[in-house]
């Protein structure tokens, strides 16, 4: 296992267990997310993305708190003119993590309120822990989801239960999260980082491209219409074509069935 080392760790850093790298959030006890710890963000996120030997990405806060969002004192003192140059610092930290080309999952413990909520948003699956709490409570502030929320949540749950949310500031329950869809498995509490990474290890062995060109379609598809969509998806199908990976699961599946294949990623 790979890790940062103990002295002046960043704030938010990879560790790489295997084939599977986990960008842990470190900056007890809520991992709320300074402008120092969002650009930490977007440095793990793009070295996850960037390591080949990374086949798949767990987000993890710790035991005790997914992040309990932005640091409200910070952003108290900013003045208009420090986040119109900012937003677009604090939605690219969130797009790193969305952009990793490989199957991420949040395990979340504890709040994943506001920005934390947001970041929950950005990986492909979520996991929670029974204890575990998820809102957007920024209307309370006087402001609304500034990292993808308002954006990322509607495509998720649908529009209706996303600005219920969004409205009304309210905190969510485990139990109310997996009904709504935004999450997709209660776990207890001690069992989320365990059930997340086994869910990641599924793809340790898997086909790399085929995944990232699935999570390609998918994304961008949802970003356009269906007619685009389609296209996106006939590009990237089409891509595959030029891989081993797509040799080997084929020629390995016509002479022993789904399944067999050992993919090498190129």
């Amino acid at each position: 296992m790979t890790t940062a080392p103990a002295v002046d760790r960043p704030s938010a850093w990879l560790e790489i267990d295997g084939a599977v790298g986990v960008l842990r959030l470190d900056r007890p006890p809520l991992n709320v997310l300074d402008r120092a710890a969002q650009s930490a963000l977007r440095r793990a996120a793009e070295q996850a993305a960037a390591d080949e030997r990374v086949r798949a990405v767990v987000l993890h806060g710790g035991p005790e708190a997914f992040s309990a969002g932005a640091d409200i004192k910070e952003m108290a003192a900013m003045t208009h003119a420090d986040m119109v140059r900012h937003a677009a610092v604090l939605q690219g930290a969130f797009d790193a993590v969305c952009a990793i080309p490989k199957p991420v999952v949040a395990a979340i413990n504890g709040p994943a309120l506001g920005g934390g909520c947001e970041l929950a948003l950005t990986a492909d699956a979520r996991i929670c822990g029974s204890e575990a709490r998820l809102g957007l409570p920024e209307i309370l502030l006087g402001v609304i989801p500034g990292a993808g929320g308002t954006q990322r949540l509607p495509r998720l749950i649908g529009p209706a239960k996303a600005k219920e949310l969004i409205f009304t500031g309210r905190q969510v329950g485990a139990d109310e999260a997996l009904e709504l869809g935004l999450v997709d498995q209660v776990t207890p509490t001690d069992r989320v980082l365990q059930t997340a990474l086994q869910w990641a290890r599924r793809f340790e062995k898997g086909p790399a491209l085929a995944l990232h060109a699935a999570k390609t379609a998918v994304d961008q598809g949802l970003a356009t219409d269906l007619a685009a969509g389609l296209s996106i998806e006939r590009s990237v199908f089409a891509a595959l074509f030029a891989t081993e990976d797509r040799l080997t699961g084929m020629r390995r599946f016509a002479a022993d069935g789904p399944g067999r294949a050992t993919f090498n990623g190129r």
